[in-house]
């Protein structure tokens, strides 16, 4: 079954759906700001075998507060409540709302919704328990960096479709903090679908403002309220390539104290996302496998240096070969900081010895090692000029023998190497899973033998490779794979999202291609398939 809202449903229950969709300058502020009752539909996350986390938004029509009772059911006329919860919100938390039900049953299909103190109902929303151990298989959707200006959310469209979707995970990036006119351009914006604020987020009213605008998308809606989610940020809900003290996008001269900025950031994402406020957390699904969300952002990320500063040296050459050799290979430069690999480390185990088929790592940023080749100079003559900058950059990085781009584990390489050492000692069968690059990866990742496989999804609509290069995509392809040891597959053109399917003894993920993010339009095909089967470590050839 397949849970659908009409537009007239939406606009009684007060929730912003597709009405907004016609208003010049889509997600006005004033439109949002007046919405009064469920303004939001509802969401769920943090699944558990017997709990699950019930959002939403609830403006009441007068009063500094609102008095909400969460039902959960396991039929959608509620006539037995299993499980109910009441809380608390007001303006302080903007008027967000959370409530965690237990004594639920794993892998169990629910119905639940929110009641105000004056009787209205939310949207009726449905989710689904973590399985058991007896289960057989379960099969998440994996998405990341969607870019409301780019186009539509026909991924998370066709997502919302399908039946036979346990659980949503986003990786990061779920919406961007630049003005509507920087990222993406004018030239390049969609018509009606300027989110607010019309400026960067800065503030924590700005952030609030762009989560409300951003979850006023029917297709988001629609996803959230189909299935419960396991959601990371990345960079962009803060600022771009952000670290523990500071940001690529962020001027403190201009924009305030980083850690102001940060905290509003944090805030405003855990109020409007479907997560708890533990950094980050482990869920087991049953005995298939446990699956980790992590924070490599915000809290310890040592700053990043960038491959152009490098390059401005007056030897280029040579500053590449000494960052090789010295602050590239530093030990004490981390991406998850020295508690959170601990607790990897030891939950690794953990799963293992309980029996769990399978480790899931969800990362940001990529984990497999990849360089610009060299033979991408051939592509120079088709590149834009911001982009002939970034592959000579990453030409001569490749030649220093460094990765491409320093902001993804290829920055970190001590880092990574502790990790993926943690899962080989603990005989993890690890899967890695990220985002963050726009572009479709596989990779076979090693560290002094086999440590596990990484599938890289594709944006939901942020452009990629294509949006640089005029090149055949498919030559871009040829030129990746061959010049990259760890790299198996790769798409560089197209957006959509990745489903992951976990059976005792593979694990099969499939890359969907939305046919258009220009329009509406919720079709998408399995563009690319990789396998791997448990004790190989490896993707197994096609």
């Amino acid at each position: 079954m397949t849970l659908t809202f009409s537009r007239r449903s939406l606009l009684a229950t007060g929730t912003l759906g597709l009405g907004a969709f016609a208003l010049p300058g889509f997600a006005a502020a004033q439109t949002i700001l007046a919405a009064r009752g469920f303004t939001h539909s509802v969401a769920s996350g943090e699944p558990a075998g017997d709990s699950m986390l019930l959002w939403t938004r609830y403006v009441p029509n007068a009063g500094d507060s609102a008095r909400l009772v969460a039902e959960i059911s396991e039929t959608a006329d509620f006539a037995r409540v299993v499980a109910s919860g009441a809380c608390l919100t007001g303006a302080w938390r903007d008027w967000t709302a959370k409530v965690t039900l237990d004594g639920l049953t794993p892998g169990t299909d629910y119905h639940y919704r929110f009641v105000a103190a004056d009787g209205t109902r939310s949207p009726v929303g449905r989710t689904r328990t973590l399985p058991g151990d007896g289960a057989r298989a379960f099969r998440a959707a994996i998405f990341s960096c969607s870019n409301l200006g780019y186009g539509w959310f026909n991924a998370y469209g066709h997502a919302a479709e399908r039946d036979d979707i346990d659980l949503a995970i986003h990786l990061g990036d779920y919406f961007y903090e630049y003005s509507p006119d920087h990222y993406p351009p004018k030239e390049a914006q969609l018509a009606g679908r300027v989110p607010q604020p019309l400026a960067e987020t800065i503030h924590l009213a700005d952030y609030r403002l762009r989560f409300a605008s951003y979850r006023a998308d029917p297709d988001l809606q629609a996803l959230h309220a189909r299935v419960p989610w396991v959601v990371q940020w990345d960079d962009h809900e803060s600022a771009n390539d952000s670290w523990e003290g500071g940001a690529q996008n962020h001027d403190p001269a201009s924009e305030g104290d980083w850690n102001t900025r940060r905290d509003a950031s944090v805030q405003a994402y855990r109020e409007w996302m479907p997560v708890s406020d533990e950094p980050w957390k482990a869920y087991d699904i049953g005995t298939l496998a446990t699956l980790w969300r992590t924070e490599t952002r915000l809290f310890a990320r040592s700053r990043q240096r960038e491959i152009a500063a490098l390059l401005g040296a007056p030897d280029p050459a040579a500053a590449l070969v000494a960052f090789r050799d010295g602050a590239w290979q530093d030990e004490a430069v981390t991406m998850m900081g020295s508690q959170q690999e601990s607790w990897l480390a030891h939950d690794l185990r953990r799963s293992v010895r309980q029996g769990q088929r399978w480790q899931v790592v969800g990362f940001g940023t990529i984990m497999g090692h990849l360089q610009i080749p060299v033979a991408a100079e051939s592509l120079l003559g088709s590149a834009n000029p911001r982009a002939r900058d970034y592959i000579r950059g990453g030409i001569a990085a490749t030649r220093a023998g460094i990765d491409s781009n320093l902001d993804c584990w290829g920055g970190y390489p001590a880092a990574r190497a502790r990790f993926l050492r943690s899962a080989q000692a603990a005989e993890a069968e690890l899967v890695v899973i990220c985002g963050d690059s726009h572009n479709a990866w596989a990779f076979d990742l090693a560290q002094d033998g086999a440590a596990g496989v990484e599938f890289a999804g594709q944006a939901v609509t942020s452009p990629g490779y294509e949006a640089s290069l005029t090149a055949d995509p498919a030559t871009v392809a040829r030129l990746m794979v061959a010049g990259n040891r760890e790299l198996t597959w790769c798409d560089t053109s197209r957006r959509g999202y990745m489903a992951l399917t976990i059976t005792p003894e593979t694990v099969r993920n499939e890359w969907l291609f939305v046919d258009t993010i220009r329009q509406r339009d919720p079709r998408a095909r399995v563009g690319h398939v990789a396998t791997v089967a448990r004790g190989r470590r490896r993707i197994a050839a096609a």
